[in-house]
């Protein structure tokens, strides 16, 4: 038997060399294409969590500043509020219709013309030069010890003859407080919008562009081997400041204090610039006019076309900087006033020329200068007037059923019909804004800032901040001496870069960069 089989292996000896070898190179493959297969599965395993994580890591970033929004809001509502007392001119009013009941009908005081509204400029000049006074100081009214005028254009009518201390007292008629009331409440819900949807946009950029430093330090520590483990991107830890915004907490906290400019000063400027617009196109309007919903809405957007800009080209071309961040020979002015600094000697340092600060400044100027900015403003700047005019006022003032809700409404008129046809007074009117002003700066929750983050555009410009310019950061915060190769990809998906290849330079550099305007248009491509 054994010889039989010596002689058939002797025989076959060659086909079973070759059965033996496709076998084993079969198995071979077969290993090796599930070592790649197994490879592959990690990677985008990996990269699924990296890129999940860094999708939280940005919402975490956007409700950041939601809240800081909401945090922030109040001082300017507080400051707008003072400047803006309508309430005070309110109750003039019910003060002088309850002393006219007295008077006896057909006396001079009673049957007096009152004047328009285009004359109350003339006669509020004695209010006006205080609060002309208190602007260029820029002292508030709650900070002064002593009492004093108002710096709002409507000032009080028993304050506005005691500049002099002992200045004989001006009462100004029913119809000029009525003239005041009219521009004083449109002009006040009207700059909390505009001054809400400036913080919303300013506080978008400022927490961004924090976060990709934050993200970019995390990718170049872990390049470099600072890091053993794998990048965390998300933060369980509340109160790791340094950890969500950057490792320069000094340069970021200060960078932080400049939304100061916009809640004590940049507010003022914007209600100056709104309140020249309204008194443009409210002006011709008296108490005992009869408005339509639909012609209240076209006096909204000749206001809007006013503060922004009538035609795309001009809102592109409006100054937004200067209400957001202060000159730059005021950066250090507005550094001093937040409160950060602790001593003399670092308060002489010139703090805003260092050059961290410096570069996330500029950028950030340049961002507010972009047609991004502008673009996206416009967007929410419309939905915070849709929702004062189309959800508040349609229904409060004009009682009309919501836009939404159309069963409501008779069988044989339209809702078009009823917006164009119904008309109440100018007063209800006032009323309504009157109280809404209260609920744009202080509402909780705050449907207006609700509503405007709902605009898509918003997030895709935050985004746009968030994930662009990648290569200056890199170069500018001197991570380019590192000895790794950091792709864009790489940077996207958080994944760890390859070490160079011995002899290669060392550099560290992003792959294909990208400006802004390039970034937002591919952001904007994407948009369904």
């Amino acid at each position: 038997m054994f010889p039989s089989v010596r002689r058939w292996l002797r025989n076959n000896r060659t086909p079973i060399a070759v059965g033996v070898g496709v076998v084993g190179a079969g198995y071979v493959v077969t290993q090796y294409v599930l070592s790649k297969l197994n490879d592959a599965r990690e990677r985008m395993s990996s990269e699924r969590i990296a890129k999940e994580n860094l999708r939280r890591r940005f919402e975490q970033n956007q409700e950041d500043c939601t809240f800081t929004v909401l945090a922030l809001l109040p001082t300017a509502t507080t400051n707008v509020l003072a400047a803006l007392n309508t309430e005070q001119i309110t109750y003039e009013i019910q003060q002088i219709k309850g002393t006219t009941k007295s008077l006896k009908p057909g006396s001079a005081e009673s049957t007096a013309s009152p004047p328009s509204i285009a004359d109350t400029a003339m006669t509020e000049e004695d209010g006006k030069s205080m609060a002309s006074l208190q602007s260029e100081s820029g002292v508030h009214a709650s900070q002064v010890v002593a009492p004093a005028p108002s710096p709002s254009p409507f000032a009080p009518s028993g304050e506005a003859g005691q500049q002099d201390g002992g200045a004989q007292r001006t009462r100004k008629s029913k119809r000029q407080l009525w003239d005041d009331l009219a521009i004083s409440a449109v002009t006040r819900a009207f700059t909390l919008i505009y001054t809400l949807a400036l913080l919303t946009m300013f506080t978008r950029i400022q927490l961004n562009l924090l976060g990709r430093r934050s993200y970019l330090s995390s990718v170049v520590a872990l390049a470099t081997g600072a890091q053993q483990a794998t990048i965390s991107l998300e933060n369980n830890d509340d109160d790791n400041t340094e950890q969500d915004y950057g490792n320069d907490f000094d340069t970021n906290r200060k960078y932080l204090t400049f939304s100061w400019w916009l809640l004590n000063k940049g507010w003022v400027d914007i209600m100056h610039r709104v309140e020249s617009a309204v008194r443009t196109v409210f002006g011709s309007l008296s108490p005992r006019d009869l408005v339509s919903f639909e012609r209240f809405g076209e006096l909204t957007m000749d206001v809007r076309k006013l503060v922004e800009g009538a035609t795309p080209e001009e809102r592109r071309r409006s100054d937004w900087l200067k209400f957001l961040l202060p000159p730059q020979e005021r950066e250090d002015e507005v550094i001093r006033e937040s409160g950060i600094l602790e001593d003399n000697a670092t308060m002489q340092a010139g703090s805003s020329s260092e050059p961290a600060l410096r570069r996330l400044l500029d950028e950030t100027a340049d961002l507010i200068e972009s047609p991004a900015f502008s673009h996206v403003l416009t967007l929410i700047l419309d939905a915070g007037f849709s929702t004062l005019v189309d959800k508040k006022l349609a229904v409060e003032a004009f009682e009309l059923p919501p836009q939404q809700d159309t069963s409501l409404l008779p069988s044989a008129l339209s809702a078009a019909d009823q917006r164009r046809t119904k008309h109440i007074l100018l007063p209800k009117i006032l009323s309504v804004l009157t109280r809404q002003a209260h609920a744009i700066g202080n509402g909780m929750p705050n449907q207006y800032l609700e509503d405007m983050e709902t605009v898509r555009a918003l997030e895709a410009f935050a985004a746009v901040v968030y994930s662009s310019n990648w290569e200056n950061e890199i170069r500018d915060e001197g991570l380019m001496d590192s000895a790794v190769h950091v792709s864009k990809e790489d940077l996207a998906k958080g994944r760890q870069p390859a070490a160079p290849a011995p002899g290669e330079q060392s550099i560290v550099m992003v792959d294909e960069p990208g400006s802004l305007e390039s970034a937002w248009e591919r952001a904007v491509e994407k948009k369904p």
